[in-house]
Order: structure tokens, then sequence, then C-alpha cells
């Protein structure tokens, strides 16, 4: 499951971390950081995937 979760990060950023830790404040860092570039928003979610 955490393959697929990584890929959809790659994808989108914001959805691999929903789907890892829900509405949470990881979240809505991970928008603010795929706002402000797509390449910290994806680093951030594949971070926080692994990390669980």
């Amino acid at each position: 499951m955490d393959i697929i979760r990584i890929i959809l990060s790659i994808l989108l950023p914001p959805l691999g971390v929903f789907l890892q830790v829900g509405l949470s404040g990881a979240f809505f860092l991970n928008i603010l950081l795929t706002l402000l570039g797509y390449l910290p928003g994806i680093i951030h979610a594949v971070w926080i995937i692994a990390r669980r």
C-alpha cells in the first residue's frame, strides 16, 4: 500500500499525505509546500509516508 501512496504523492502530493495522516497539520503543511513549489511538496509527502 505504501508504494501506491508514494506514486500518488509524486502525482499529487497532498493526496498521498491525506491518505496517510488524514486532515492533520501535516496535510495542510503539504498543501502550503505544494503551492510554494511542487518539489518541496513531493519531498515532504514522501518523507511523511516513509516515516510512518
